[in-house]
Parts: C-alpha cells; sequence; structure tokens
C-alpha cells in the first residue's frame, strides 16, 4: 500500500509500533520494521548509553526504517538528542512536551520529525512547528494521556478536518478493522501500543504480558490527572491511589505515593501488585501473546479484508 505514511516513512504497511516505555526495545522496533512496518525505540525508560546501545543494535538487527521516540520531558533530553543525530536516526517521534523546542534542530539535521499529540489545539501547535506528521492519540490509549479525555473516534476528524499534514491515528487501535475504522476517518496510518506489549519481542516483563491478555472490559482506568494523567491496569497500587483521593491526599502526598520507578517495577520488572501497569482499554480485546511480524500480518490481512467487505456493502 502507498500513501502519504508509507511514502514518508519508506515502509510497505503504514504501521507504525508505538515507542513505550519498558516494552519498545531493539528487538521489537526491528522485528516490527523487517515485517513492514516502522519500529520505534522508546527512549522514555532509557538512560542515554542504554539508548545508544539499543540504536546500534537496531541498526544491526534491520536494515528498515525505524525511528526513536522521545518524551521532551526527559531529564538528559540534550544528550538524548546528540546520541540520536550521532548515530544517524532518520525518525524522531517527540511527545509530552512543546513541539517547538526540538523540531528544526532535527529537521535541520535531516531527520523526519513526528509529535504526538491528544488534542486538535496541540495538533496545530505542532503544525506550526513544523512537523512532517501528527499523531493524534486518543483517550483510550494506555500509559500517559490528554487531560480533555477525547476519544479517537472524535479527534481523528477534528484533526483531519484542520490539518492537511499526513495524520496517524492511535489509541484503542489493535486489529485490521480498528486500522480501517482510522483510516475512514481521516489517518494515512495508525499506531499501536498495547497489541505490541503483547509480543515476543517486548521487553516488558513476562508477568505483564500475561496481565495485559487477562485483562478485562473496564480493568483500565485514567487517573492521576493532577500529576500526569496516566492509564493503568486497576491493580493494589491503583487502589492505593484510589484511597489517597478518598483520604484528601494533595499532589505532594500523590508525589509521595508514586515515588520512583513505579513504572519500571511494574512492567518491566513484573511486580503485578506495587508496580504501575501502564496499558490501554483495547488490552480487553488482546487474548495472546505472539511474535511481532503475526501481528502485522494479521492487521494487514484482517485491515484488507474488512476493506473488501466494506466495499461491497
Amino acid at each position: 500500500m502507498q500513501n502519504r505514511i508509507t511514502g514518508l516513512f519508506n515502509i510497505r504497511y503504514p504501521i507504525i509500533q508505538a515507542g513505550m516505555v519498558w516494552a519498545s526495545g531493539w528487538r521489537l522496533a526491528s522485528a516490527v520494521s523487517n515485517a513492514g512496518g516502522l519500529g520505534l525505540i522508546g527512549a522514555g525508560s532509557m538512560y542515554p548509553d542504554i539508548l545508544r546501545e539499543h540504536i546500534l543494535k537496531c541498526q544491526k538487527a534491520t536494515d528498515k526504517p525505524f525511528g526513536v521516540n522521545v518524551p521532551m520531558l526527559y531529564p538528559e533530553i540534550d544528550k538524548i538528542m546528540e546520541i540520536i543525530t550521532d548515530t544517524g536516526v532518520k525518525i524522531v517521534f517527540t511527545s509530552a512536551g512543546n513541539p517547538k523546542t526540538w523540531t528544526s534542530y532535527l529537521k535541520d539535521k535531516g531527520i523526519i520529525v513526528v509529535h504526538v499529540v491528544s488534542s486538535l489545539k496541540f495538533a496545530l501547535k505542532a503544525r506550526d512547528s513544523g512537523v512532517d506528521a501528527v499523531v493524534a492519540e486518543g483517550f483510550e490509549a494506555g500509559g500517559h494521556n490528554g487531560r480533555d479525555e477525547t476519544t479517537t473516534l472524535t479527534l481523528i476528524p477534528a484533526v483531519r478536518e484542520k490539518l492537511d499534514l499526513p495524520l496517524i491515528a492511535a489509541g484503542g487501535i489493535a486489529t485490521g478493522k480498528a486500522m480501517l475504522a482510522a483510516m475512514v476517518l481521516g489517518a494515512d496510518g495508525v499506531q499501536v501500543g498495547s497489541r505490541f506489549v503483547a509480543s515476543d519481542e517486548a521487553s516488558s516483563h513476562l508477568n505483564f504480558k500475561n496481565k495485559v491478555v487477562e485483562t478485562g472490559e473496564g480493568d483500565t482506568l485514567l487517573t492521576l490527572k493532577e500529576l500526569a494523567p496516566v492509564r493503568l491496569i486497576k491493580n493494589k497500587f491503583y487502589l492505593d491511589i484510589q484511597k489517597a483521593y478518598a483520604d484528601g491526599a494533595d499532589t505532594e502526598e500523590l508525589k509521595l505515593l508514586l515515588g520512583r520507578g513505579r513504572a519500571k517495577k511494574g512492567m518491566f520488572e513484573g511486580d503485578l501488585e506495587e508496580g504501575e501497569l501502564e496499558i490501554g482499554q483495547v488490552a480487553s480485546i488482546i487474548h495472546n501473546i505472539k511474535p511481532a511480524a503475526r501481528i502485522i500480518e494479521e492487521m494487514w490481512a484482517e485491515f484488507q479484508g474488512a476493506k473488501k467487505e466494506v466495499e461491497n456493502l
């Protein structure tokens, strides 16, 4: 399939694997890229030297395009950007910050820049900063999310109406049918996170992957809006947060409860009780762990089949 997303990234399918913390290392990124999608290394959970190692290993594991996702609130962002340019990374997805801060710098180095947004307002700001494409991520998504709680079904057509840039839909997309729906609404491609967490190549702990597979409808909820909104699986840590709210906890008390390394404890180390377990609502329809290449193959086949069904209506 050739469209604005496959052309921009020089990939076979308009499927991007999200740069998820504690899940998106070089193994997953290279597997997705080798299968025809665009793999992303998630820099948000990596020290600079670790990121360099992942980039170099990914370059050895695939000759296909791949990128790096960079949350711009990262404390060592200068070092991260230096490593990205030094190692010759050609695609960067930025998130969690002002796209104006780094877009010009990256584009001057010949790097394709994509920014992740959760609202039309921020999509327009990303456009004005000069990005090459935008990821519009709906409220259904896992991990850190927008405060406005705009769903993907509403967000994509709203952004498409005002934005002429290549548009990537994210949030609640784990199947070919969902991919087709997003593209009918105006997206040129999709970014998939939760489905790739439950893949063989994801660096997240097997305990967490199995928990994702077990997660049912209503088992996730957006919380901690006072700090940074995040969608979590309901576990002991989540219940502790709810108790803190009931007891009238202020922002400082919530920060103390969150502490440091909570996401690593849950998603990378596999502590399902005290860890932060970030996943999207779509986990309720993810029922198995499988290779990333098979995920892409099945998504694409379902997309093609659903497209034919719609054409015959």
